[in-house]
């Protein structure tokens, strides 16, 4: 387990996994969700919101 762990091909397999889960939460529009969430929490830091 731990050879196939430290493999090349691992790495770019779970890089390439990543970025298909980026595009496909971009596609769904979930981008402006997380946008907006992470906007209000840095207002409620700041004490604005």
């Amino acid at each position: 387990m731990k050879k196939w762990l430290r493999s090349s091909w691992s790495g770019i397999g779970i890089a390439v996994l990543g970025i298909g889960m980026m595009a496909y939460g971009i596609y769904r529009g979930e981008m402006a969700v997380v946008l907006t969430k992470a906007i209000n929490i840095c207002l409620e830091c700041i004490g604005i919101g």
